[in-house]
């Protein structure tokens, strides 16, 4: 097991060779639970002679049981005569605030630390104890929450700067090391708990599938390096489908659906393109159906919102007042006479006074409004637009609906529901970067203009 231990270092190109003196040049931070796993871990690091550090991680859920894994690995250190680092976690606290499961709280307070530590103390690599069993386990795990195919290839061997050293050995031969070699190591009694969905995997569905098919972990292990194959080239496919299909437009993303239909897998495409803004596996689903349909339906994950337009998906970062629900903005806000410029978290202004007539009045720009000062009442309202809401536009005649004129202009869906009002006594002013309305336009005998630029 030294051995097969010692060639991933070459075969990684991490050490070139054990007997070398590069080895002492590279540094190792290993996570060690004091669980047999990580105990014969650091025993095969310290008899290949490479420079390691232990970090141990203390996650306050078994009570006593924790502290003296906790006392385990530091006596470890100390055996092995390398630096320790502890540290204590309230995990449950954290998993309960942030709404996540124990097993999801653990993994994100130990990897967070582990990199700051890393980075503080410029260790190289972080080295965890996973193996076979591991591997096969998150292959059940992903396949069983839908994680696609990239999910089922095991757990990679090298991830950046985290190492995975084990992955070829199978607990028997984890088990057969540390009695050969008469090491101590401490048993997680929560490992036979039945509640967590790997102990449920790892206890009951792979002894059965190992009585199927008797080779069943030499199968899955070749099995994976298929997979990784294929996550491969499926990687490389939607990258090159990406740039057909999805453009950006300001703050919103753009989803070409003429280029999603003509691709023959437009719901395995939009599965991959949405799984990075949060959507589910269901949600993409009926996406996926509703390509066919009339514009204007309206998806939601955790943060982003799906509208599907005429000839396009836009995808919109959802604001705070959005977040958790369907809520819609109502907030309103005012700006003062004299107040120069304007920005909240969607808009920015900048407003200038101006006197003398229309020669005044040059850019065209629609991000660019004049009003005749002497009509406005201060202070004027900013608001987003809503259903029922008329005014006069600059160059018709007589009232029309917001509603209709947005649609006349050929307005988006998305960039529709971001519109914003410039209200002066509870009248229409300005439809923010489209129109200025009659009533308060500039005439010749205007003695004072107020000029508003929106700002990008």
């Amino acid at each position: 097991m030294l051995e097969q231990f010692q060639e991933f270092f070459r075969k990684e190109k991490i050490i070139l060779s054990i007997s070398g003196h590069d080895k002492a040049s590279v540094k190792f931070l290993l996570t060690v639970s004091g669980g047999i796993d990580s105990t014969v871990m650091s025993d095969l690091f310290h008899k290949s002679g490479l420079a390691f550090s232990i970090a141990h991680c203390n996650f306050n859920l078994r009570g006593k049981e924790s502290d003296g894994d906790e006392q385990f690995v530091k006596l470890l250190a100390k055996k092995y005569h390398v630096p320790f680092h502890r540290k204590s976690f309230r995990t449950a606290a954290f998993a309960k605030r942030k709404k996540i499961s124990i097993q999801m709280a653990a993994r994100e307070l130990r990897y967070e630390w582990l990199k700051r530590l890393a980075m503080d103390n410029q260790y190289d690599f972080i080295v965890t104890a996973h193996h076979l069993d591991d591997s096969i386990e998150t292959f059940f795990i992903n396949l069983l929450r839908g994680t696609g195919i990239a999910g089922l290839h095991g757990v990679p061997a090298k991830q950046d700067n985290i190492l995975r050293p084990l992955l070829f050995a199978n607990k028997k031969m984890i088990l057969t090391y540390a009695k050969e070699n008469n090491l101590q190591w401490r048993e997680d009694s929560s490992n036979r708990s039945d509640k967590y969905l790997r102990n449920n995997i790892r206890n009951h569905i792979i002894p059965s599938l190992k009585k199927l098919n008797l080779g069943f972990e030499k199968t899955i292990s070749k099995e994976f390096s298929y997979f990784k194959d294929a996550a491969d080239i499926f990687k490389n496919f939607i990258a090159e489908k990406r740039k057909e299909i999805v453009s950006k437009e300001g703050k919103n993303i753009r989803l070409n659906i003429l280029k999603l239909k003509e691709s023959g897998y437009a719901e395995t495409i939009l599965h991959e393109l949405l799984r990075s803004y949060d959507f589910t596996p269901e949600t993409t689903e009926l996406i996926a159906q509703r390509l066919y349909t009339t514009a204007g339906k309206k998806f939601l994950s955790p943060t982003y919102r799906l509208i599907k337009d005429r000839d396009f998906l836009i995808l919109s970062p959802l604001s705070p007042f959005h977040k958790g629900g369907t809520k819609e903005i109502s907030e309103e806000f005012l700006l003062q006479e004299n107040q120069t410029d304007f920005q909240n978290e969607f808009l920015r202004m900048k407003t200038e006074c101006l006197t003398g007539n229309l020669t005044k009045v040059k850019d065209k720009s629609s991000s660019i409004a004049y009003f005749d000062y002497s009509k406005l009442h201060f202070p004027l309202k900013i608001r987003r637009w809503k259903q029922g809401d008329f005014f006069s536009p600059l160059g018709m005649k007589g009232k029309k609906k917001l509603s209709d004129f947005l649609i006349d202009q050929k307005i988006p869906i998305g960039e529709k529901e971001n519109t914003w009002i410039l209200e002066s006594d509870n009248k229409i002013a300005w439809v923010i970067g489209h129109r200025i309305d009659n009533r308060f336009k500039v005439l010749s005998s205007t003695k004072k203009i107020m000029k508003v630029a929106l700002l990008e």
